[in-house]
């Protein structure tokens, strides 16, 4: 097979999830162009000013660094133009316009973290974990004026452990979704890939999820509570309310025990176990509110915790 001539790449992206895609590339016989990615912003509570994780990977490679405030700035535009790439890379990213991911005789192409068209939008990962998928995967597809509906270009599936959490099914996919990258790469310099449309009839989303989202709600199944902790582990946590503090549930599983819904019903010297609209939840790990993360046996030796309190109850 003629793998054809290196490509030239503008790269596009802003978090960790991008870098190794990014790191890949850099390595690969392709010639990264220019990288593209937010401003820098402050941060954290101290807000201090902070470069991207795509910005501070391209500092370390010595790539060329874009940072426009806005992706319909005619300037940029007219400097993407210059740069005449033979495609756009995506990972990410912004949503780009029409004006910009036209310019590459290419064109641009997206990694996406599921089997599109499963879980179109923002947060795939969150509602692969949530919905207590046991398969995900990730997707490159041609960008398209409507977000997440562009022609595939190749897909690759990842299989969804039960002990997953966001965290590691992040990792997983953020790793693996790099060599996707180069492989979409060399098809479209080798001009050897076929283009699949998706089948919106079968389309699913995946909103940004919210401070709701991540509320525990114990009259839904022990399944669905441990989904959801699953979902938002470690960072930024599954929660629910305590002797009216926020508590936060890192670590938790099913249990058997039946119980009144968000009532605990059994402690042991490493867990408590709560009521679930079917079932029970064990916790096996928390962060209380203005504290650290620690395990439940830590939190239990000065706790004032008790069979049959209740948890769920907001701060006044």
């Amino acid at each position: 097979m003629n793998p054809g001539e290196p490509l030239k790449i503008v790269f596009m992206g802003t978090p960790d999830f991008a870098v190794p895609s990014l790191e890949i590339l850099a390595g690969s016989r392709h010639h990264i162009q220019a990288v593209v990615t937010v401003p820098d912003k402050p941060q954290g509570r101290g807000r201090s000013v902070q470069a991207s994780a795509v910005k501070k990977s391209a500092d370390k490679l010595g790539l060329d660094i874009y940072q426009p405030a806005s992706l319909k700035d005619p300037s940029f535009r007219s400097e993407l133009e210059s740069l005449a790439p033979d495609v756009i890379v995506v990972v990410a990213f912004r949503i780009l316009p029409e004006s910009i991911f036209s310019i590459p005789r290419h064109g641009a192409f997206n990694l996406h973290a599921s089997l599109l068209p499963r879980y179109r939008g923002a947060a795939p990962i969150h509602w692969a974990l949530l919905n207590g998928d046991r398969e995900t995967g990730l997707t490159t597809f041609f960008l398209k004026r409507k977000v997440d509906t562009g022609n595939i270009i190749r897909q690759k599936e990842v299989p969804i452990l039960p002990e997953d959490n966001l965290s590691t099914l992040y990792e997983k996919l953020r790793i693996k979704g790099a060599y996707l990258v180069l492989e979409t790469v060399e098809l479209v310099a080798a001009g050897t890939f076929i283009e699949m449309e998706q089948d919106n009839s079968v389309a699913s989303p995946a909103p940004k999820v919210t401070s709701a989202t991540q509320q525990l709600d114990f009259t839904e199944s022990n399944v669905r509570c441990a989904n959801r902790v699953r979902a938002f582990a470690p960072k930024p946590g599954a929660y629910t309310f305590l002797h009216g503090k926020r508590l936060k549930i890192l670590k938790a599983e099913i249990s058997d025990i039946q119980g009144e819904a968000g009532v605990i019903a059994d402690m042991e010297v490493d867990s408590f176990t709560v009521g679930c609209g079917e079932g029970a939840l064990r916790i096996k790990q928390i962060q209380p509110e203005g504290k650290k993360v620690m395990d439940v046996s830590a939190f239990l030796l000065g706790s004032r915790l008790s069979i049959g309190d209740s948890l769920g109850q907001h701060s006044s």
